[in-house]
Formats: structure tokens, sequence, C-alpha cells
């Protein structure tokens, strides 16, 4: 693909991540995206084979976007509970509080829409969720070692509560743009984590 191809398919890719957002899979025509980005349907279809497949690629970019967010300043962080509080803090000041996706989460409302009528894309999402829970227990199992929790905590249990938890707060941040949702759940997890240590 030429490089003007590739930044065609890109700006479609972005443009599509706002309208997948706030609409839907579902909602979403392919003649809002035509319409948003200016291509013909011809021209869409020598990018991408079916709306399925642009909403993979937004997907994949979603999840580029969210990592940059999430995990900033996180290779600095040493104390793997203190990795813990500030990727939920990013996560939700960051990411669900600044507005990168007009519709809020793009996991989350996306996740909402497919469940039940779409097991492979809805699946994706939830994979995606699950790692983010396993990653977060493996960063429990690291403070364990290092001897900074309680004995005994169920490290995987923990970590989906705090997604639970996170995805809670941006489905009523969503809701209500009350920004206090956001503020309050960061402290109330902190505080969560901080009775977790030995």
């Amino acid at each position: 693909m030429s490089s003007k191809g590739s930044l065609t398919r890109q700006s479609v890719i972005d443009k599509s991540l706002q309208i997948f957002s706030v609409k839907g899979y579902h909602n979403s025509s392919i003649n809002d995206i035509l319409e948003a980005t200016g291509l013909t349907k011809g021209g869409f279809y020598g990018h991408f084979a079916s709306k399925e497949e642009l909403w993979t690629a937004s997907y994949d970019k979603a999840v580029e976007i969210w990592k940059g967010i999430v995990f900033k300043g996180i290779r600095e962080t040493a104390d793997p509970v203190e990795r813990i509080a500030k990727t939920i803090e990013n996560d939700l000041q960051d990411y669900i509080g600044s507005g990168v996706f007009a519709g809020g989460c793009f996991f989350f409302n996306n996740l909402v829409e497919l469940s039940g009528q779409s097991a492979q894309l809805s699946d994706r999402i939830l994979r995606g969720l699950e790692d983010f829970s396993r990653l977060l227990a493996s960063w429990l199992a690291e403070a364990d070692r290092k001897g900074m929790l309680r004995p005994g905590l169920d490290h995987k249990g923990i970590a989906d509560f705090v997604v639970v938890s996170i995805n809670g707060a941006a489905a009523l941040y969503s809701a209500s743009r009350d920004p206090r949702i956001l503020r309050e759940t960061v402290v109330q997890l902190r505080s969560y984590l901080d009775h977790l240590k030995s």
C-alpha cells in the first residue's frame, strides 16, 4: 500500500474510532463512515473488506491509544502496588476523564452493545480485559514476593475487582459526565490497595 493509501487508511480508522465509540458497532453504518471520511464506497472497500474488518482495526488502534495513556510512567515505578495505583489513576483520569473518545470508553461502550450480538467481537474485548487483570495480578504477586502484602491474598480476585471497579466508574461517568465519580473511585481504590499492604 502506498504511503498515501496508508495515511488514508489511518484517517479512516481514527474517524471510525469516534463513530464506534459514540454509536457502537451495529448502529454505525458504512454511510456514517463515508460521510465522516469523505470516501466513496469503492474507496472504503479498497481499504477494508468489511465494517467488521474496520472495527477490528479500530479496536487495535484503541488498544494502542489506551496503553499509551494508561501505562505512562509505569516502567519508572518500581513499587508494584504503586504501579497499580498509578495505572488506575491514568485509566480513570487521563483516559476516561479526558475525553479521548467522544462516547467515553471505547471498550466498555462496545462491549455492552456487542454482548449477545457478536461473540467474536465481544470476546476480543473480554480477552483484553482479562489480559489487563492478569497483568495487575502479576504485579500483586510481585509485591507479595517482596513481602509488601498481607499473606494469603487472592491476587486474581483483587485484580478482577479493580478492573470491574474501573469499568463501573467508566459506565457511571459516561452516563453523567460527573468527574467526582472518577476522582472518588481513584481515592477509594487507592485506599483499598493500601489496606492490602503488610
